[in-house]
């Protein structure tokens, strides 16, 4: 049975301060993260993430009719204006919807999940846009998880979150890891490391990305710290014409991420039209 629906009248609400802080990207004490318009809510619920509170406005009635069968009975519901819903809103247009909800658990074991993982290494990504489309393209391509090391923004920022369209939801995430302790953890458990460089490398097709393998992409100036990328395996070099020097951080992970999965055999999207 659905708990009572709580109407909010007051900016000084309790919730709604919770809310404010968390759609905008401020640590929680209790680790809850916030997650704003319909997608993110009904991949939350999909994915069985534990939700202590979910807001709507009357312009976000039509979703919470749509969603509310999945919201469990422990949720707390909560109804407001347009107008307090926009004050706690991180994005421009706001859809009406939002939800607190218990940030994903994850492990560096979640990370190795199968016989041959393949995991994606954050090194200094700062640009939350990045990490978020990062994470996405992850999922897309197979990847076993995703690890964002100190110094990388947040997978879990309202900003990342909408960049991956709820893909770090369900995509194993290790946040705030340490390169060092997370590379020696990478080597012991026979993960072959790539370290994605601009300037040396061999061509990501002539990189053996079938075995267990972890991708190193670095920061989106400076690309990977020195020190770690002579710490890896092998280097891999993405060939572009000039005067380009390099690839954007999500542009870069996305085409080994593809390259990988091509030589894993994985089932890829076919253009429309295609042989």
């Amino acid at each position: 049975m659905q708990a009572a629906i709580q109407t909010i009248s007051s900016r000084e609400n309790r919730w709604l301060k919770r809310f404010r802080a968390a759609l905008r990207g401020e640590r929680d004490a209790e680790g809850l993260i916030g997650l704003e318009g319909p997608h993110l809510v009904e991949e939350a619920l999909r994915s069985g993430l534990e939700l202590p509170a979910l807001l709507f406005s009357a312009s976000g009635e039509m979703h919470w009719e749509r969603l509310a069968s999945m919201v469990p009975p422990a949720t707390q519901v909560l109804r407001t204006s347009d107008r307090l819903f926009a004050s706690v809103a991180d994005t421009e247009v706001p859809q009406g919807i939002a939800a607190l909800a218990r940030r994903p658990e994850c492990s560096f074991d979640r990370l190795l999940q199968r016989d041959l993982p393949l995991v994606v290494v954050l090194v200094e990504v700062q640009d939350p846009g990045n990490v978020g489309t990062i994470v996405r393209s992850a999922e897309a391509f197979g990847a076993t998880g995703l690890a964002a090391t100190r110094g990388t923004a947040n997978p879990f920022s309202p900003k990342a979150l909408r960049a991956s369209a709820g893909s770090a939801l369900r995509l194993p995430v290790l946040a705030g890891a340490s390169a060092p302790v997370l590379l020696t953890q990478l080597r012991a458990s026979g993960v072959r490391i790539f370290a994605a460089s601009s300037e040396r490398g061999a061509a990501p097709h002539e990189s053996n990305l079938r075995a267990a393998a972890a991708l190193l992409i670095g920061n989106e100036g400076g690309g990977l710290p020195p020190e770690v990328e002579r710490s890896a395996d092998a280097r891999i070099r993405i060939p572009v014409a000039a005067p380009v020097e390099s690839l954007n951080a999500a542009v870069a992970a996305s085409v080994l991420l593809y390259e990988a999965a091509r030589q894993r055999g994985g089932e890829l999207p076919r253009a429309e039209g295609g042989k």
